[in-house]
């Protein structure tokens, strides 16, 4: 049954069982929140989403406030206006006052809601918070209790959309404090380290460890990607600064996961970046034309494998003779028939397919054994099935997610 109300004078209809927050946003109204966030149970805690409700005592929260028929809300009354400001001065008094160094500057939903109140910085002379910054080993969350503002939202994440409920608060009044498990290290009450709560977080209170002095909000591009480590298809978005992946967050419009990731979707990223990484095919010299290999090293064209040559030149290595005595390689035979030779994606898939036709060719297709990745994408893993079943002519097919 449609509910009609009014919210700042204008008409809306609404289904039963929304709330204020729910019928202002779907017709363009905006109402602050702090602990509200669309993935999650609302609470009221934060009381920044105050409304005045005409013939109701006092304001009213809109996030769990039901809209009723005939209500009429005003959602910028100067009571609402005023008690928005004193909530925010209560949080000002004990939060620091570091936003040129915080690493969420620009990208804080509390610096924003000061901002647009006009609420000054408090001074007064009584208690703040002094917690120990960063007190937890685990290696991707970072902790700063000075800044939280008790809002629960990490607490919520944790519960409703991980189920691991490892966060909670701890005491009461101002000695309240969010803590893992009963105020213990992370991993030690069963922190998956998802990461899920630093994506939720409205303040800097949890951020990324990895990420810590490495380029705000503003400083880095986005780009949108698909996770390349199994086959569900999360998407996520890079933060890239200065050519390097410098963050990954979680993206609200991802069709398959939404804010969701796991550990190595999260954090999993600095392989991108690794000097060992592999960045171009590498062929074994004697599959490749001698004179061909001497002409295009020489040019630059091509490289020997760095390491392999390293390894080879210096004067540390040594190789076992015959006799079992160590004896130092000689310098003038780097490049054997085994030496990787860093070459082109079209000579590498044409050795490629010269050595698939040639062994299928003499031997038939059941010399072939492959094994598909759960890392890709179905459709990729399709084409590889046709690939092995109608090129190579075998059945002899299987896949990593069976073991």
């Amino acid at each position: 049954m449609p509910i009609h109300l009014t919210i700042n004078d204008k008409a809306i209809t609404v289904p039963e069982g929304a709330t204020i927050l729910e019928a202002a946003g779907a017709n363009g109204i905006h109402i602050p929140t702090l602990c509200h966030h669309p993935d999650l149970t609302n609470v009221g805690a934060c009381r920044m989403c105050v409304v005045s409700v005409e013939r109701a005592r006092g304001v009213q929260t809109a996030c769990t406030t039901p809209a009723t028929e005939g209500m009429v809300v005003n959602t910028m009354s100067p009571a609402v206006v005023e008690t928005r400001k004193f909530v925010l001065e209560m949080l000002l008094t004990d939060h620091p006052n570091d936003c040129m160094t915080c690493e969420v500057n620009g990208d804080c939903e509390l610096q924003d809601l000061v901002y647009d109140y006009g609420v000054k910085w408090p001074e007064h002379n009584g208690r703040r918070h002094q917690y120990e910054i960063d007190p937890d080993p685990n290696p991707f969350i970072f902790i700063d209790r000075n800044k939280c503002i008790l809002c629960g939202r990490c607490i919520r994440t944790c519960d409703e959309i991980q189920n691991r409920s490892i966060w909670s608060f701890a005491n009461r009044g101002f000695e309240s404090k969010l803590v893992a498990g009963a105020d213990q290290l992370m991993l030690d009450a069963g922190c998956e380290s998802c990461g899920q709560c630093v994506a939720y977080c409205p303040v800097g209170a949890l951020f990324d460890k990895m990420s810590l002095g490495k380029g705000r909000a503003n400083q880095a591009e986005k780009v949108r990607t698909t996770c390349g480590y199994c086959g569900v298809g999360c998407n996520f978005d890079l933060n890239v600064r200065d050519g390097e992946i410098v963050r990954v967050t979680s993206a609200h419009d991802a069709p398959v996961n939404g804010m969701a990731l796991c550990v190595k979707g999260r954090y999993g990223y600095d392989y991108v970046n690794h000097p060992d990484r592999l960045t171009r095919p590498m062929v074994r010299v004697k599959w490749l034309d001698a004179e061909k290999v001497a002409e295009r090293v020489e040019s630059g064209q091509w490289t020997l494998f760095s390491e392999a040559e390293q390894r080879r030149a210096s004067l540390s290595y040594r190789r076992t003779s015959g006799d079992g005595k160590s004896v130092a390689p000689n310098p003038q035979s780097q490049i054997s028939a085994d030496t990787f030779v860093k070459t082109d994606w079209d000579t590498a898939l044409n050795v490629v397919a010269h050595k698939f036709t040639q062994v299928k060719k003499e031997l038939g297709g059941e010399a072939f054994a492959l094994f598909a990745s759960a890392k890709c994408t179905n459709e990729e893993n399709f084409i590889f099935n046709k690939f092995t079943r109608q090129m190579l002519a075998t059945h002899s097919i299987d896949h990593c997610a069976r073991l």
